[in-house]
């Protein structure tokens, strides 16, 4: 698995599955599994029994992972783009955007 070009805050839309076309802000990467959790979307009800540690039971909205590939990074003037690399002058690594070149 190669490393995973999305980071914690990005804003990103979905390409694929149910919740395709929206967008929300990743809360969580998984490298060794190459997902995301993203804010709000691809929310999955979970049965949950009472416990010492949460105390109440019931069902609860969980939002599960979303394999890396189906998501794509939003830039500051609302597209797609996927992420590229580059050292900077300094020699330290920079994300950029393939379809305009900037800085993430």
């Amino acid at each position: 698995m190669a490393g995973i070009k999305i980071r914690k805050g990005d804003r990103v839309r979905v390409l694929q599955g149910k919740d395709r076309g929206k967008e929300g802000e990743v809360t969580r990467v998984i490298p060794s599994a190459g997902k995301v959790i993203v804010d709000g979307l691809n929310v999955a009800k979970k049965h949950q029994r009472a416990t010492r540690a949460t105390m109440q039971g019931g069902i609860i909205d969980r939002e599960m992972p979303i394999p890396v590939s189906n998501v794509a990074l939003i830039t500051p003037d609302g597209k797609t783009t996927r992420i590229g690399f580059r050292f900077d002058d300094k020699g330290n690594k920079v994300r950029i955007a393939r379809r305009t070149g900037e800085d993430v």
